[in-house]
């Protein structure tokens, strides 16, 4: 292997984030092992990357061990959507917590520095805004959402003590909302959502009456804070947040959505869902300092890339229709 060169294993590395972040280790010129069950993950997320010598892909789950030489992990293996975590509750948690028991004992097998992808929803329904990492959460562990909330939370906990135990080289992330291309079709999240139902000219669905904000952050952006984050000294641990903290209300992100496509959609109301957050917004005062990391791409030109994505997509899929 050339000086320099890391051999890098990304979990979940079909789905939306992993696909990104194994495009961009490989230019920079590591060799990337891409691991995933296929349960949200596409092949064809990651099929431009397999001529690649650098790239190769197999097919696991990892709450079942997984016996590999690496120098680093991303451990991103998880559903992040509502629709798709809700699906089978029983197996999120268990890829939340036993698959991060299963990478921390590669990690520390292997001597490899981990990256836990944690997420805004450790935070619950908040009752401090912006949240802060000190912040310890308003979560609901009885509620629809608490596999998701409660695995990630769980996860956390076992990095530290492996840390702390083994001294396992461990980084932890909570990722905010973030979307961009390759975001899947029928995963629930608002951004594709309001897209795709633009883009075919049905009705915007609106949960609640609007004011709910959250605040999102192009896909590049987070992959670059995420590699910000494997970069960083071993002492820099985390948690750090990444996220944009620029809110914006689910009403005037429809209404943006609707200018941008040219779309005719109405909106339409519907109840909100049980333990839904009615405000999600990072401080990321501890990433600017520690990663010297912010977003740079507008919610516009976000918005713009996603939308072109989603219109080749439906374009793909009707041609394939009338074949």
């Amino acid at each position: 292997m050339a000086m320099g060169r890391k051999r890098v294993l990304v979990t979940g590395g079909a789905g939306f984030l992993g696909s990104h972040l194994c495009e961009q280790l490989l230019e920079a010129g590591q060799d990337v092992l891409c691991v995933d069950n296929y349960f949200t993950g596409r092949r064809e997320n990651i099929a431009h990357l397999l001529a690649n010598p650098r790239f190769e892909v197999m097919r696991h789950d990892i709450t079942f061990p997984l016996h590999v030489e690496v120098d680093e992990i991303y451990n991103l293996a998880c559903p992040a959507s509502p629709v798709h975590y809700q699906y089978d509750p029983v197996q999120t948690t268990k890829v939340s917590v036993i698959g991060a028991i299963n990478m921390l004992g590669l990690a520390k097998r292997t001597g490899a520095r981990i990256l836990q992808a944690s997420t805004s929803e450790i935070y619950g329904d908040p009752e401090v805004h912006p949240q802060t990492e000190e912040y310890c959460g308003n979560v609901n562990p009885l509620g629809p959402r608490a596999c998701y909330d409660e695995g990630k939370r769980c996860a956390e906990t076992l990095f530290f003590d492996y840390a702390r135990k083994h001294r396992v080289r461990i980084r932890v992330i909570r990722i905010f909302n973030t979307y961009g291309p390759r975001l899947h079709d029928s995963d629930g999240r608002v951004v594709s959502n309001f897209i795709l139902q633009a883009l075919r000219g049905e009705d915007i669905t609106l949960y609640g009456d609007g004011s709910q904000t959250r605040a999102f952050c192009y896909v590049d952006d987070l992959i670059r804070g995420m590699t910000a984050m494997m970069r960083a000294d071993d002492d820099v641990t985390g948690p750090i947040n990444l996220g944009n903290p620029h809110e914006i209300s689910m009403l005037t992100l429809a209404q943006h959505v609707i200018a941008l496509t040219g779309s005719r959609s109405r909106i339409v109301n519907r109840p909100l869902p049980q333990n839904d957050p009615t405000q999600r917004c990072p401080d990321i005062t501890r990433a600017r300092q520690v990663l010297d990391w912010a977003p740079r791409v507008p919610l516009e030109e976000g918005l713009r890339r996603t939308i072109a994505y989603f219109t080749e997509r439906l374009t793909e899929q009707r041609a394939e229709a009338a074949a």
